[in-house]
């Protein structure tokens, strides 16, 4: 399987790439680190930017209808589920949802190469079952790993490979030439972008990548997803950089709730209440979304919704009534403030998502509605702190899941069902990064108790208690402590996991 993905002319490409594009990326993280605590707000230098009139190259007519995309990691029998599932898209996930063991990524390579060749199959090893693409399917898009990792078993002169780079180069060196030929073409998603210098630098890619090989301008297209909060500001800065090959942005709302606790991780004032009550109703959420979706159609670009993390309670039918109405109430609310598709993660949620989409939504999109519910969002709206209360539940209700998460990424499996939710990188953020955050300011919870270390280590040992049987209990908890109370907030734990891995 490695040579087969790592052959001799596939690492010339990466190692190219590498040459001419780590040391900006590195660069670009420096960057970070020195905004790490400015003031959050719409850039002076790009004003003209977001005041003239442009719009984005126009959507290859294959994907001009998206509306509903399913993810997932890049595992054989999720991409042939996922491509079988109805979605319009499927986006095979490198990042948030994806385990990064060295297996997994080649293997993952691996399964889309077969994916877009059109002869991947799976037999399930327990229970026989064989699994094929149907003759119709969804159109594929590819999401690498952010800036911010690394992939520590390529390594080119004597240092660790950009994971983005790994998992793009290997996908756009090895199926470019059958996507074309099947009518496609090259499709990504961008993750975690903090500014739109990121954005111009992955549109230089882009184009180094299509002069390689003889390739138009515009062959490959990609989506950003607005995950961060310093890029809900720049929204139409990120569009303009990557005007040739975007095909509009995604609202990456999990993460986003974690940049924005990080953002503001100095600041008393910016407490956020219990998880579960941070929905897409809180203002600043509404505002985030309502703001892309006004960016987007004025650029002529896909607003895609974001996910609907319910899967289906199998044993429990009132419970699942109650789960679906959720995710049908967050995809009306999506439809009707005029996103043009949306993100589900189970199979199930697709006939849900899509009968919602098609009879508030008859044409392949929106792009051409200008429905501003408010055209005139500000900071204050973006940064509008959320209401809600802080409940030993969701304390309790954080430790569980931000444990549960770890352990099984540690484990090789980075997409997790806890509590009848779909649990990946982006949903364990928030939760560990809200414990951190009640820690360093020792609040006080609704029933009268403080969150102090003591209070943390108590709940921990009684929740944790239930797991102490799990493989790499021992080394899980460590590292998860450390994310809980450290000194400084940990920009991210999958760096800090990824040191773990074998």
């Amino acid at each position: 399987m490695e040579k087969e993905i790592l052959s001799h002319d596939a690492r010339l490409f990466l190692d190219t790439l590498s040459n001419n594009f780590s040391h900006k990326i590195k660069h670009l993280l420096k960057e970070r680190i020195k905004r790490k605590y400015s003031v959050i707000n719409f850039l002076k230098e790009t004003r003209d930017i977001r005041g003239d009139e442009w719009k984005i190259l126009s959507a290859p007519e294959e994907i001009e209808d998206r509306r509903v995309e399913i993810t997932g990691p890049p595992e054989r029998k999720m991409v042939i589920n996922a491509l079988n599932s109805g979605a319009n898209v499927f986006m095979a996930d490198f990042e948030d949802s994806n385990c990064p063991t060295w297996e997994n990524c080649l293997q993952g390579q691996v399964n889309l190469r077969d994916a877009v060749q059109k002869n991947i199959e799976y037999t399930d090893p327990k229970t026989k079952k064989n699994y094929s693409l149907k003759n119709q399917t969804a159109t594929l898009f590819v999401r690498p790993r952010g800036f911010h990792l690394v992939e520590k078993n390529y390594v080119v002169d004597g240092d660790s490979f950009s994971a983005s780079l790994f998992d793009y180069g290997l996908f756009f060196f090895h199926n470019y030439k059958k996507l074309l030929k099947n009518g496609s073409r090259p499709y990504f998603y961008l993750p975690k972008i903090e500014h739109y210098k990121e954005a111009r630098l992955w549109d230089e890619i882009f184009t180094f990548s299509e002069k390689a090989f003889d390739l138009p301008l515009g062959t490959i297209r990609a989506t950003v997803l607005i995950e961060t909060l310093p890029a809900a500001f720049q929204m139409n800065e990120i569009l303009y950089e990557l005007r040739a090959h975007s095909v509009g942005l995604n609202c990456g709302r999990w993460d986003y709730i974690f940049s924005f606790i990080k953002s503001f991780s100095n600041n008393r004032m910016f407490i956020l209440p219990d998880r579960n009550q941070i929905g897409m109703t809180q203002h600043f959420m509404r505002s985030y979304t309502q703001l892309l979706v006004q960016t987007c159609h004025k650029r002529g670009a896909h607003a895609i919704g974001g996910m609907a993390a319910q899967i289906p309670i199998k044993n429990d039918s009132e419970a699942n009534h109650i789960a679906m109405g959720k995710v049908r109430a967050d995809k009306l609310r999506e439809v009707q403030d005029g996103h043009d598709g949306t993100w589900v993660a189970h199979p199930a949620l697709v006939d849900i998502a899509k009968e919602i989409f098609d009879k508030h939504m008859k044409t392949p999109n929106q792009i051409d509605k200008q429905i501003y519910l408010n055209d005139s969002i500000n900071k204050e709206d973006l940064l509008c702190i959320p209401k809600g209360t802080c409940t030993e539940d969701g304390f309790r209700n954080n430790i569980q899941i931000g444990f549960q998460y770890l352990n099984s990424w540690l484990n090789g499996n980075g997409c997790v069902p806890i509590n009848n939710l779909m649990e990946d990188a982006a949903t364990a953020e928030i939760s560990r990064t809200q414990i951190w955050q009640w820690l360093k300011y020792n609040i006080w919870l609704d029933n009268g108790k403080q969150v102090t270390k003591n209070f943390f280590f108590k709940i921990l040992n009684e929740e944790l208690d239930k797991f102490k049987n799990n493989d790499k209990f021992e080394e899980t908890k460590k590292i998860f402590v450390e994310l809980c109370t450290s000194k400084e907030l940990i920009d991210f734990l999958t760096p800090k996991c990824y040191d773990a891995l074998s």
